[in-house]
């Protein structure tokens, strides 16, 4: 079975698919770069905001800046 090249998606250095332990990546150092990338925004999906995004909150659930309300008894 021929041996599957594929390239790093952080470095592009070239590593053996079945041999790395880090695929895509070559390395941990290259995964955690990626995923610093992600955490950051500076990789994105495309698409329409979430609407935690646009400022409407999600219903039932109260923002932290807001102080909590008693219900009368």
């Amino acid at each position: 079975m021929p041996v599957q090249r594929v390239k790093c998606p952080t470095c592009q250095r070239e590593i053996d698919w079945a041999q790395s332990p880090f695929r895509p990546f070559c390395s941990e150092r290259c995964r955690l770069i990626d995923l610093g990338a992600w955490l950051t925004e500076k990789h994105a999906i495309p698409g329409e905001p979430a609407p935690d995004e646009l400022g409407q909150g999600n219903p039932g659930v109260q923002d932290s800046d807001t102080p909590p309300q008693r219900r009368p008894s």
